[in-house]
């Protein structure tokens, strides 16, 4: 099955390695002049690993199938998806989590309205789709999939691998530009570290049908540096620069406790640079490029401090939360309660949660007392 969406079938352009990639490299790899829905978004910022990007460049050039391994936060999945978009080539990633099926993958029987007529027809899951088209399928999470998923998979590993649907007596024959990746945290072994709870040992029938199997951990230094405040503009000064160098020397202790089996976890560079974004919207209140605040609700905003930084504060919030008390009680024996004694648990209960909220309420009205002798001005909404 074709769709209009892929106006081109096959790749009628070619990229420079060298110009696109800031590798040294010769090569050119094939590309598509035009966009569509499918391709990821170019970030322009990205900065790719030299061995990773060959690697995935040689699944798009040559049809390998290329599996990416490495620790969490390290941008596997990312990679693949910036390479793609820079071939202007149409990419879709499934998270390969315990949810998934056969079904999912393959497709179901489904009732649909044909000439006013109730019917039952076949629709095709996202392989059977991918596997027809000029798509890059990428599964996240490959070594977290179910065992049956596994097998289902295993069927187009191989370059020339068709797709047989049972239930449609149909045998597909892939794309000549349908590829395929995969992201893991772990080489088919299972979880052999405590981090990655829920990962899969994998058959080595299964691993050896990859034709590339590429690692891509956590990055030197300077790179990760130069990653972090691309993405954090506010940053990208003589003191920004400091303070992110102590952002990812703190991950790098943790990293090397980890090795070194001090501790059970570690920081990513994904880690790193979420702590730089959110130190980033201080930043951003101080220098009133953000002049306003409202994050949770007075009594929790005074505790995270925002007004010390913004001149302005909007009440009542767009998301005022509204605190309440979960009291789990055995069924069994609350229904072995005489109902007198049932009625003093319900009304205890009530009056607890009404008790917090009133006090909740309360904290409220006392912390935008204290805006004001802040002088923050206070906005009613």
């Amino acid at each position: 099955m074709k769709f209009d969406n892929f106006s081109i079938q096959e790749p009628d352009a070619n990229v420079k390695v060298k110009d696109t990639f800031e590798i040294d490299s010769d090569l050119k790899v094939d590309s598509f002049s035009e966009s569509n829905e499918y391709v990821p978004k170019l970030d322009a910022d990205y900065c790719f690993d030299k061995a990773t990007t060959l690697s995935i460049l040689a699944g798009f050039q040559n049809n390998r199938r290329v599996m990416v391994q490495g620790l969490h936060g390290s941008g596997k999945s990312t990679h693949i998806e910036q390479v793609a978009a820079r071939l202007n080539w149409p990419c879709i990633r499934i998270n390969l989590d315990s949810h998934i099926s056969r079904i999912d993958l393959l497709g179901k029987d489904v009732i649909a309205i044909e000439d006013s007529k109730q019917i039952t027809k076949f629709q095709e899951g996202i392989l059977p789709w991918s596997i027809q088209n000029p798509v890059a399928l990428v599964f996240d999470e490959y070594d977290a999939g179910r065992p049956d998923v596994m097998f289902v998979i295993q069927r187009v590993l191989e370059v020339e691998g068709k797709l047989t649907l049972l239930d449609q007596n149909r045998v597909l024959t892939p794309h000549p530009y349908f590829r395929l990746f995969a992201t893991a945290n772990t080489v088919g072994l299972g979880d052999s570290t405590g981090l990655y709870h829920g990962t899969q040992q994998i058959n080595q029938g299964q691993m050896d049908r990859w034709n590339v199997v590429s690692t891509l951990n956590y990055l030197k230094f300077d790179k990760e540096l130069e990653i972090i405040l691309a993405k954090t503009s506010n940053f990208n000064n003589k003191e920004g620069k400091e303070v992110v160098s102590n952002m990812i020397k703190v991950a790098d202790l943790t990293r090397k406790g980890f090795v070194n089996g001090d501790i059970s976890t570690v920081m990513s560079p994904r880690t790193v640079l979420y702590w730089a974004q959110n130190a980033e919207i201080f930043t951003s209140l101080q220098t009133g490029v953000i002049d306003a605040t409202e994050w949770v609700g007075p009594y929790n905003d005074r505790a995270f401090g925002l007004h010390k930084a913004a001149k302005f504060y909007y009440y009542p919030g767009w998301h005022e939360p509204g605190p309440s008390l979960e009291c789990i009680i055995n069924k069994e024996a609350y229904m072995s309660l005489s109902k007198v004694h049932q009625k003093v648990i319900d009304l205890s209960c009530k009056a607890a949660n009404i008790d917090m909220i009133s006090d909740y309420m309360s904290k409220n009205y006392q912390a935008l007392e204290f805006f004001q002798k802040e002088k923050v001005q206070i906005n009613k909404l």
